[in-house]
């Protein structure tokens, strides 16, 4: 008995050796690179100075900046994402197997090229301007803002709010929305009382995976932004590529870090009170 069990585990642990060989090489050993260089200064001396570097009016500009876009974003996500999988809820399933490949396929697009088009329609002289001169409407002015930074935010990680959102509202058991209606509850009330309750894990997953990527995004403010509009991740990139002070931008990574964290932490924390809340 103990013998097949140990040839068992022994087998798992075969098996897992590819992922724990990449975890090591890829996530691990980079990790502690990081946080030895934000630990230490030229020298070579341990300090704390690299993380409070966070703390410097320039550097907690950018994190306010980059707050404000996350926090903008991932509200307007679960906005948008409501509404879509409740109108997604009432069709049959080949309609929506249909919708949910529409709203998949842009990323299976190269991120970039997604980012750039976004560019080519919200430039002064882009698509977007155009339409509007057809129509004698003043032209937008929103290239280069925290506006067209946001917006491209929101377009690249809506999926990652509305996935979660749709798996939970869809295994809501139709019958608990039906008796609701029988006992006189309107569409508000049944919203309210019934399906946000019941896929409020999916909406603390969904912000996880949006106001995380949208804190630490440096590529979208860099294409959008016009390269005027600074958000921490793009600050951080500057200290490794442009001043090549890596003691500085992996002090500010673990600084960021540390917050993103505890983001995580109390998010976690509201998942598993919402779960429980639902299940009593």
């Amino acid at each position: 008995m103990n013998e097949a069990k140990s040839n068992f585990t022994s087998r798992r642990i075969l098996l897992a050796s590819p992922y724990i060989v990449w975890v090591a090489g890829f996530t691990i050993l980079p990790l502690i690179i990081i946080i030895h260089y934000a630990f230490t200064d030229a020298g070579g001396a341990f300090t704390f100075s690299n993380l409070g570097l966070i703390f410097s009016p320039i550097h907690l500009k950018a994190v306010m900046f980059s707050l404000e876009i996350a926090i903008s974003s991932t509200v307007a996500c679960i906005l948008l994402s409501y509404p879509m999988v409740m109108a997604m809820r009432h069709l049959g399933l080949g309609k929506r197997t249909f919708s949910l490949f529409i709203l998949i396929l842009p990323m299976w697009m190269n991120f970039i090229l997604r980012i750039l088009a976004w560019q080519m329609i919200l430039s002064n002289n882009g698509i977007l301007n155009m339409i509007l001169s057809w129509f004698s409407i003043a032209p937008l002015k929103i290239a280069n803002t925290g506006t067209s930074i946001m917006i491209g935010v929101v377009y690249d990680y809506l999926p990652y709010m509305m996935l979660p959102i749709y798996t939970a509202i869809m295994d809501i058991n139709e019958d608990l929305i039906e008796a609701a209606r029988d006992l006189g509850a309107g569409s508000l009330t049944i919203f309210l009382k019934i399906i946000l309750p019941l896929s409020l894990p999916g909406l603390l997953s969904g912000i996880v995976m949006v106001f995380v990527p949208s804190m630490t995004s440096f590529v979208i403010s860099d294409i959008l932004g016009g390269g005027k509009l600074q958000l921490i991740g793009n600050v951080i990139e500057q200290e490794f590529t442009t001043a090549n002070n890596w003691h500085a931008g992996s002090g500010l990574s673990v600084a960021l870090m540390i917050f993103v964290l505890i983001s995580m932490a109390f998010t976690t924390k509201e998942h598993k009170e919402g779960r429980e809340s639902v299940i009593w």
